[in-house]
C-alpha cells in the first residue's frame, strides 16, 4: 500500500497515527499526536479506545493538511491489522512525539 506523501508540509501538519489497543489497532488523525494520545490514554478519545485502551503508539505520518490526512486515514483503515503495523514501522517514532 502506498499512502500519499507528506510533501510541502505547512507549519502545522496533520498526522495519521496508529495505536496498538487491547483488542486490535486504531487509526486516527490529529494535528497534535502527543495530546491526542494522552486523551486516548485518559479514556477521553474515541469510543473504540475507551472500550479497548491503547497499549502503544505505533507510529505517525505527517501530511500537509487535514484533507490529505483524512484521505490517508481512510486508505489505512481499509488495510488489515498486519498491513497497518507494517505501515507504522516505516515511519520514525519521533514524528509522533515532537
Amino acid at each position: 500500500m502506498s499512502l500519499p506523501s507528506a510533501e510541502h508540509l505547512d507549519a502545522e501538519p496533520w498526522y495519521v497515527y496508529l495505536l496498538e489497543c487491547k483488542r486490535g489497532t486504531y487509526v486516527g488523525i490529529t494535528n497534535n499526536v502527543a495530546k491526542r494520545y494522552q486523551a486516548h490514554l485518559a479514556g477521553k478519545g474515541a469510543r473504540y479506545t475507551r472500550a479497548n485502551p491503547p497499549q502503544a503508539l505505533l507510529g505517525a505520518q505527517p501530511f500537509a493538511d487535514r484533507v490529505a490526512a483524512s484521505r490517508a486515514e481512510y486508505q489505512l483503515k481499509q488495510q488489515t491489522p498486519t498491513q497497518k503495523r507494517h505501515w507504522a514501522k516505516q515511519w520514525p517514532f519521533y514524528l509522533a512525539i515532537d
